[in-house]
């Protein structure tokens, strides 16, 4: 193919040459024609790509066309129940919410009422009067040692960090929140400017790499963390221990990413990749995270303090009830993140293959919990393709008290899933530091936005609960969802996840197996 395109290319030239003698508008032709053959001499010879190096030029529309299919395919070819990572009529309810337009669907359901796996909630032959009900059901956080609750609403911002998103998608985040009177997770990329020029709640995120709040060395800083947390839009503390999308890893900061700014924020240095290491350094043990927890209320005054993680093995998780109840410290919240979470940029095997998907981990959490006798102390926030009012009910059916969200509030942006947030090209400002992308998303516009779909989707929410003949949301139970486990078969949420007997896990009434592991777990190694 190379031999023939030398041959081509020689034949072009001289055929442009040679009629340019006797037509003058010919040798405008050498404009195409020249890059043209510079361009196949470029590929001939570079030693990368086998295919371009064999078929200079043409080889190129592979990349082309490899480019281009996640677009085809989104917009012509995928359905609208099958698109990934999220389906197009979840989106479409988004967008519609987001900017108040119509969000009705007409001639039913899309989805195959009768396929493996397919959900639905039960109603009620009595209803509840819709107009009668609570419109904005908050939840206090803080338990015995908190000494400043926080009210919040059902659905949040969940974690999203300023240099994973550009400075004009946190600053509407933000506005949005301050708006609808909801919380604004952070993310553990530190607190901006950003997160407070529009005087949202805030959830300050601190993850392994302590930004915000380390000294040199990448050590917890006392300090710097009681002068943050004094901050009155800081409300909760959320300490993360590990992440959905990418459990056991850490956190990525591309360097095109970090800015001077950013690295200001973070206390880290500019135009370098940075890495969240994947276990934090101020402690080693279960009982040595209880007391840390402990050192984190104290150090802001008593504000609410929690943790997150994405389950991974069952017995650490016995292991940190254990130190609670050793310690006598009890986080103030727990949430429980997804394996189907999302991220800017994670190692695909990580996405894919690791950490306990949401359903399963936020039931797990909330039965041991319940087994230990504790789950009365604390709250819990639950993550993972939370995007409509039935996801925030079956949420809380399985032991949710509110849930976060993050591509949801992402898309009322106007985030389009075009899967480029870890290239900085995100083409609608939300996943970029370029500031001639950025400068497509207008602040005053989308923070309305967000308000709406937060206020359209809390709504819907108490709709549906309405519609079950519960009195609130919160009365929601897995008797009320229903799955279908194969054609003929259906089963509640309670027959799929059994719930466990108050005490279970402390009055010997587990199973053996289970009851010899607990007898086994120590509150002083992991």
């Amino acid at each position: 193919m190379a031999k023939r395109f030398i041959a081509i290319a020689v034949l072009s030239l001289l055929l442009v040459i040679g009629l340019g003698f006797f037509f003058s508008w010919v040798w405008w032709l050498l404009i195409l024609v020249v890059p043209l053959i510079v361009m196949g001499i470029n590929d001939m010879t570079q030693t990368k790509h086998a295919i371009i190096r064999n078929f200079p030029v043409v080889g190129r529309m592979r990349y082309w066309m490899e480019a281009m299919r996640p677009k085809i395919h989104q917009y012509f070819v995928e359905s609208d129940i099958d698109g990934r990572p999220i389906n197009r009529i979840d989106r479409s309810t988004v967008y519609q919410r987001a900017k108040r337009e119509l969000d009705s669907q007409p001639f039913g359901t899309q989805f195959n009422v009768y396929a493996e796996g397919y959900e639905w909630m039960a109603h009620s032959i009595q209803p509840q009067d819709f107009e009668k009900m609570e419109k904005d059901p908050r939840v206090v956080f803080g338990g015995k040692d908190c000494l400043q609750p926080y009210s919040a609403s059902i659905l949040n911002v969940s974690a999203m960090s300023y240099g994973s998103l550009s400075s004009n998608a946190v600053e509407a985040l933000n506005g949005g929140a301050k708006l609808g009177n909801f919380a604004h997770n952070t993310g553990e990329g530190g607190i901006s400017d950003f997160h407070l020029k529009q005087g949202g709640d805030i959830i300050w995120q601190i993850g392994t790499g302590y930004f915000g709040c380390r000294d040199e060395n990448g050590n917890f800083s006392d300090e710097l963390f009681a002068e943050k947390t004094a901050l009155p839009q800081v409300k909760m503390i959320e300490l993360k221990i590990s992440q959905g999308a990418k459990p056991g890893h850490g956190g990525i900061l591309p360097a095109s990413k970090n800015t001077p700014e950013i690295a200001a924020i973070r206390h880290v240095k500019a135009g370098t990749t940075v890495f969240s290491p994947p276990y934090h350094t101020a402690f080693n043990t279960p009982k040595e995270m209880m007391l840390f927890i402990g050192r984190m209320r104290q150090l802001s005054k008593g504000k609410p303090v929690g943790f997150k993680l994405c389950v991974g093995q069952p017995h650490e998780f016995y292991a940190i009830c254990k130190a609670m109840i050793e310690t006598d410290i009890y986080p103030d919240f727990i949430t429980v993140d997804g394996g189907e979470g999302g991220t800017g940029a994670a190692p695909p095997e990580f996405s894919n293959s690791v950490g306990m998907p949401m359903m399963d981990g936020l039931a797990f959490v909330h039965d041991t919990l319940t087994g230990f006798n504790i789950r009365s102390r604390m709250k819990l926030i639950v993550s993972g393709k939370i995007m409509t009012g039935y996801h925030i009910l079956r949420a809380l059916s399985l032991g949710a008290d509110t849930c976060n969200s993050a591509r949801a509030m992402m898309m009322a942006l106007g985030c389009i899933q075009a899967l480029l947030c870890n290239t900085n090209t995100c083409p609608t400002g939300v996943a970029t530091q370029d500031k001639s992308l950025m400068k497509g998303l207008v602040v005053a516009d989308k923070k309305q936005r967000v308000s709406n779909y937060h206020r359209d989707t809390v709504e819907s929410a108490i709709e549906l609960a309405a519609a079950a003949g519960l009195p609130t949301i919160h009365h929601v139970t897995r008797h009320h969802m229903y799955r279908r486990v194969f054609m003929n078969q259906v089963r509640t949420f309670e027959d799929i996840y059994p719930s466990m007997a108050p005490g279970m896990l402390l009055n010997g009434s587990a199973p053996d197996a289970l009851r010899q592991q607990l007898d086994k777990i120590s509150t002083d190694r992991w």
